[in-house]
């Protein structure tokens, strides 16, 4: 994906950095509760060949990785930034649900692309017959474009349904998207949580 594909005349190409696309799995548990979200990314392939070389990584002769190599990618890439907010914020009739740091983290190549997985517990499971419920798809100071392409998936026996808002660039504020677009790549955006501007938000319905 590149920025051009996103916003049409390429106003954005000094931002964002890093595109990824991939989606968000719902983990249910009894009577309606919500309990984790299961995160994918898929990154580009030009951040992908970085990440690699950053750790001396080599494909092998079929364009994957081997399997110490493979471990030893899931190992560095588990050390998340104290800062980092996670790409996927969950709310709850439109209030914020506290959601634990990132577990369970796996990485594969596939297709010539690094994808990652992980899993996000709430704190305190929700009863999402009765609220709703929202995930926003993004990286705050949007130095990383999120964008869903997976459909989510309802884990456990949860009679449950998603439906998919992407990102509409022709709905946003004009001033933002022209101060992005003059931006250099060294610079971020001074407004506080800008990614959420342009996030995908995929809502939760159950029965």
């Amino acid at each position: 994906m590149v920025a051009g594909l996103l916003f049409p005349g390429g106003i954005l190409q000094a931002h964002p950095h890093v595109f990824v696309d991939g989606g968000i799995d719902f983990v249910m548990g009894d009577e309606n509760t919500l309990e984790a979200l299961e995160v994918t990314w898929r990154y580009d392939e030009f951040e992908t060949l970085y990440i690699l070389s950053v750790y001396g990584l080599e494909l092998t002769t079929d364009g994957g990785l081997d399997e110490p190599d493979r471990q030893k990618l899931v190992q560095k890439r588990s050390k998340w930034p104290s800062e980092f907010d996670g790409s996927a914020h969950l709310s709850a009739d439109g209030a914020p649900v506290a959601l634990g740091r990132p577990v369970g983290f796996d990485a594969k190549l596939v297709s010539g692309r690094l994808e990652v997985s992980f899993s996000r517990y709430l704190h305190t499971p929700v009863d999402v017959s009765i609220r709703r419920i929202e995930v926003a798809f993004y990286e705050a100071t949007y130095f990383y474009a999120f964008s869903v392409t997976d459909r989510s998936k309802i884990l456990g026996s949860a009679t449950c349904d998603t439906t998919l808002t992407p990102f509409d660039p022709n709905k946003q504020d004009k001033e933002l998207l022209s101060v992005l677009a003059e931006l250099s790549r060294e610079e971020t955006p001074a407004e506080n949580n800008v990614g959420a501007k342009f996030a995908d938000r995929i809502a939760l319905q159950c029965a």
